[in-house]
């Protein structure tokens, strides 16, 4: 069977690259592993379940963004995860439903099964061994967990962060492994439930990309909230204890730690093994990343790559524009040439993480001159309703024409609060936009208008001071 494009899974980036080249009449073929189940890990595994998890804690325990102290638990422990999990059930059934629509509606043709090259222009789809040819392929493949070899996995205590999603009661104490974005977000949600949480990593910062102020606030709330950050200190050894079934891990400087479960969230490797593209010349790196260029062209020409498996940055909303740009390259379709590079970052721990542009760390680093102005949510009516004490959004912009070089957001709902500063960022907006736009009353958007209120006191204080 002979096709314009052949599309190897049905993740963020091939859903959408299957779409964009079958709506300009191509005839598309998509293979995926797990069908029916389409959507790959964003909406079987990762992105989805994880955030509908988080709102079902929030739901369950009467607590936004004020504190584990003040929360009201609403269930008996043990807690049973079945009931957290039946939101979570719900949403990704209609995902999956949502998605396979989209593909019987651009005539996608759908082969359940794994894929492997035969050659460069035919791929093999077990079981059946059905033999598909195609001018171009997009492959997909999307991410799984990375799995440490020290680390015993086989262990029913010790999960993954697939695995952690059919975890049967919610424990009493948990170890994370990580202090990246998963490793984050997951340890605020078992804390939320009451789980008694200790997050250990090698490095010295959680998230160490973020603006190094933000980063500390948000280390402080975690604190605050009652869990134990062990970072600096590289986990090198976990076991349990066969009889009493308690895991402890043990880290290079010798500290042990215990915990009745233990959540390894180290990364994410490329799903490239059954694909065969060494003997067409691509090469993988050791975390199964595959090369590409700014047009998501491997090393053989007609065979792009879009999503988790060419690494970074590895979000659902730039895999999708990944998908759509390659297949607009590979098709000639004037419709999308590149990704933008300018996207925000929403990191959906308690309280929310979201930014965009540049943070002080890298203005510095760069020798660009900026001020700062902030907003703080426990000064805002909204936040003030919201319980959101430690909220606060900050404005970076360049004091010689107020033009906004990046905006940082930590408190409930500021992966939706960043798009304002996405748009403003976008089209070359200074401070004054904020100053000059009326915003409903009582929201948090109004952050916006106080942080740049904010901006121009600095901007006044820097002139007093160059004048005396």
């Amino acid at each position: 069977m002979t096709y314009d494009l052949i599309v190897i899974g049905s993740g963020p980036a091939g859903e959408k690259g299957a779409a964009q080249a079958a709506y300009f009449g191509k005839r598309v073929a998509m293979i995926e592993k797990a069908a029916p189940h389409l959507g790959g890990a964003c909406t079987n595994t990762g992105t989805l379940p994880s955030k509908t998890l988080r709102e079902s804690a929030l739901a369950l325990t009467g607590m936004t963004s004020r504190g584990l102290e003040a929360a009201v638990l609403a269930l008996p422990k043990p807690y049973a995860a079945a009931t957290l999990m039946h939101r979570e059930r719900l949403v990704v059934g209609a995902e999956r439903g949502r998605i396979a629509r989209n593909v019987d509606r651009h005539k996608v043709d759908l082969f359940p099964g794994t894929a492997t090259f035969v050659d460069a222009h035919t791929v093999k789809v077990a079981p059946g061994d059905k033999l598909l040819t195609a001018d171009v392929f997009l492959v997909a493949t999307g991410s799984k967990p990375h799995r440490p070899s020290w680390i015993p996995f086989e262990e029913v205590e010790i999960y993954d962060s697939d695995e952690i999603l059919e975890i049967e009661t919610i424990p009493e104490s948990m170890i994370v492994l990580g202090s990246g974005v998963i490793a984050s977000e997951y340890a605020c949600i078992f804390a939320a439930l009451g789980t008694h949480v200790t997050m250990m990593d090698g490095r010295d910062r959680l998230l160490g990309f973020l603006d190094g102020e933000v980063g500390d606030r948000f280390s402080a709330e975690l604190e605050r909230l009652g869990l134990w950050l062990r970072l600096g200190d590289a986990p090198v050894k976990c076991e349990i204890d066969k009889t009493t079934r308690v895991c402890s891990v043990t880290t290079e400087k010798g500290r042990v730690e215990t915990a009745a479960a233990v959540l390894a969230a180290a990364g994410r490797s490329g799903n490239v093994q059954e694909l065969g593209l060494e003997k067409l010349g691509i090469v993988p790196d050791k975390r199964g990343n595959i090369a590409v260029n700014e047009h998501f062209q491997t090393a053989v020409p007609h065979i792009y790559a879009a999503g988790d498996v060419v690494g970074f940055p590895g979000l659902a909303s730039t895999s999708m524009e990944q998908g759509r740009v390659a297949m607009c390259h590979a098709f000639h379709l004037g419709y999308k040439t590149r990704v933008n590079p300018l996207f925000p970052y929403g990191i959906y721990t308690i309280p929310e993480i979201s930014y965009v542009g540049l943070n002080e760390e890298e203005l510095k680093a760069k020798g660009v001159d900026y001020l700062v102005g902030r907003a703080f949510m426990c000064d805002n009516a909204r936040g003030e309703i919201l319980g959101a004490e430690s909220g606060f959004l900050k404005i970076l912009f360049a004091p010689s024409d107020k033009k906004i070089l990046g905006v940082h957001a930590l408190g409930p709902s500021v992966t939706e609060l960043i798009h304002i500063g996405e748009m403003a960022v976008l089209s070359g907006a200074t401070i004054d936009l904020f100053i000059d736009a009326v915003f409903n009353y009582p929201t948090l958007s109004e952050l916006y208008k106080y942080a740049a209120y904010d901006g121009l006191g600095a901007l006044a204080r820097r002139a007093k001071e160059k004048a005396a």
